[in-house]
């Protein structure tokens, strides 16, 4: 699957990020990286990924986060970001990793941000092409805690605990397993298969 604009090199991204847990300290850093190992451990077994481009869109899905603690605001601080390096796809899997359903009103956080960013992300999801980077990385963000690799219930669990309960999040949950059951017809295994230490680290 061939990715049009640039890309970082994988040492422009984990520099990246780096840089940017100091801005803003916290364990999205640790999240990011297991993101990023369940990105990469999945795209090896996909004809059409690559790998490598798959681990660095999973460090970068969060960068947005350097700007300080916010809730929807860094989806839109990390697209900027992205952007102003050149890294078109980082900049719109900013964005998309959060709308597995491409409809912002399906959002589980707050929009912390003017009402034309919010407007901005609104016709930007609404016509993004997705492909399967964007999946990926929306499925991943769901398989990893700063811990680990998890469960995928055990991970909405967690999210449903810190952000409550939204009307849109059944609909979230089965499009995030639809999304598991499209890689594993593709890569011909479970993906837990590919994450060491899934089992262990959701029973804490």
């Amino acid at each position: 699957m061939n990715i049009s604009g640039k890309l970082p090199s994988r040492e422009e991204a984990e520099k990246a990020l780096i840089e940017a847990e100091k801005l803003n300290p916290g364990a999205w850093k640790a999240h990011s990286e297991y993101v990023a190992m369940a990105c990469r451990n999945i795209a090896e077994k996909c004809d059409d990924l690559s790998a490598e481009n798959a681990y660095i869109f999973g460090l970068l899905h969060d960068i947005g986060r350097y700007a300080g603690v916010t809730s929807e605001r860094h989806l839109i601080d990390g697209y900027r970001y992205c952007k102003s390096k050149g890294w078109d796809k980082a900049a719109q899997i900013c964005i998309s990793h959060a709308f597995m359903i491409q409809d912002i009103d399906t959002s589980i956080g707050k929009f912390d941000m003017p009402e034309k960013d919010r407007e901005f992300m609104r016709d930007f999801v609404k016509n993004a092409v997705y492909d399967d980077y964007d999946r990926l990385v929306q499925l991943c963000d769901a398989l990893a805690l700063p811990s680990g690799f998890c469960l995928l219930e055990k991970r909405f669990v967690d999210v449903a605990i810190r952000y409550g309960v939204h009307p849109a999040t059944l609909d979230r949950w089965k499009k995030t397993l639809e999304i598991k059951d499209y890689f594993e017809k593709k890569i011909g295994c479970s993906i837990y298969s590919l994450l060491p230490g899934v089992a262990e680290n959701s029973l804490k």
